[in-house]
């Protein structure tokens, strides 16, 4: 079986909502992000044996296949295909997936795999509403074996980051620590241009612009999202905009291409759990993870969990035993905000590029997605 190496893992800034991305088309955006990836490396991208790219709400200027598209709009050879994958928050770390394994079975050699996100113009569960006009109120209401297994349980994060919070006992005081440690740790990140080597610019947009002046007073203040719940939009991700890629090659490509692997991939899997309790699948997503690759928690020098919540986070810390020094060492979510479909691979770029910084072997990488589960990576640093 042939390995899976990363030659390299870029990422647009993150827009925060109506921001500097915002007027920008998803297709643009995803084209933007194509053209600078693939100018990076000395390779003719009709090489390329597809790309996959990441979306969440498929619909208007997101919809029609946007990976091909995005690729076609960055002027790119119309030979080279393309699809898109949707699952959900996790929806470009999926794509990366698909990537690795497919050079992994020897099927393809070089696949540009990401995703690309406009929050601002197509709002978080657009395709879902936009079903109402067809006669569905949610995707599930109506569904016989839905309401038979699940009742009229609500479905959706913000319940789901609730239950979580209750369960694990987490006080909106432990989330509040969290949040601000997230914000302080993307000041630092970006003060010691830590995210140089990862941010492809768009236009002179070259900056991430969620991260806030905050404290633990000022977020104390904030009313819950839910009347006598612990979450506040402080302890979420925000909304955002951005794209993200990873070119992943075989090492038959690699030799043909003089290419320069700076990582390779370890190991990938993806578990559910409960889609009503919903993010907190990272749990045993590790756990599997763990199992399989015989490998420790305190193996990885560094760990990207996505920040949907505090609430996530904290759980899987609590279960995992995770060293917090290692976890979102330049911020998540919360302060570095959630472009959905991009996330994945974004987070990833962001974990290479840590795991060079401090020298580093072994990297971790896990999302909470809606419908309950949850993708791991695991990638090595080569060099």
């Amino acid at each position: 079986m042939s390995e899976a190496y990363i030659i390299d893992a870029v990422r647009t800034s993150v827009g925060r909502r109506n921001g500097a991305l915002a007027s920008i088309h998803p297709i643009d955006l995803g084209a933007t992000l194509i053209r600078s990836a693939m100018a990076r490396t000395d390779l003719d991208p009709a090489a390329v044996d597809d790309v996959v790219l990441g979306c969440v709400d498929a619909i208007g200027g997101q919809a029609g296949n946007i990976a091909r598209s995005a690729w076609l709009a960055a002027g790119m050879p119309e030979e080279v295909p393309g699809t898109t994958v949707d699952r959900q928050c996790g929806s470009s770390q999926q794509a990366l997936h698909f990537a690795a394994q497919a050079v992994m079975s020897g099927t393809a050699d070089l696949i540009l795999a990401g995703g690309v996100q406009s929050m601002s113009r197509i709002p978080i569960s657009a395709a879902m509403t936009a079903g109402r006009e067809f006669g569905f109120e949610d995707p599930f209401s109506g569904s016989i074996g839905w309401r038979r297994r699940y009742g009229d349980e609500e479905v959706s994060q913000f319940h789901g980051a609730e239950l979580i919070a209750e369960k694990w006992g987490i006080s909106r005081e432990d989330m509040e620590r969290w949040a601000l440690r997230s914000h302080e740790r993307a000041h630092t990140a970006a003060a010691e241009g830590r995210f140089a080597r990862e941010i492809v610019a768009v236009g002179d947009v070259t900056t991430d612009e969620c991260p806030r002046e905050t404290s633990l007073d000022a977020m104390a203040r904030l009313q819950p999202l839910r009347p006598g719940g612990r979450l506040t939009a402080a302890l979420a991700s925000q909304i955002s905009d951005g794209a993200s890629g990873v070119l992943v090659a075989s090492g038959a490509a690699v030799r043909a291409h003089g290419l320069v692997p700076r990582a390779r991939i370890h190991h990938m899997s993806v578990r559910g759990a409960d889609p009503i309790l919903m993010l907190s699948a990272p749990i045993p997503a590790t756990e599997y993870a763990l199992r399989k690759t015989g490998m420790s928690i305190d193996d990885f020098d560094a760990v990207e969990i996505n920040e949907a919540f505090a609430s996530v986070v904290l759980s899987w810390l609590a279960e995992t035993g995770a060293d917090p020094a290692r976890v979102n060492v330049n911020g998540g979510g919360i302060a570095l905000g959630h472009p959905l479909g991009a996330t994945g691979t974004k987070l990833f770029a962001t974990l290479l590029n840590e795991l060079e910084r401090v020298g580093g072997r072994y990297g971790l990488q896990t999302m909470c997605e809606g419908g309950g589960t949850a993708n791991v990576l695991i990638v090595e640093r080569l060099g």
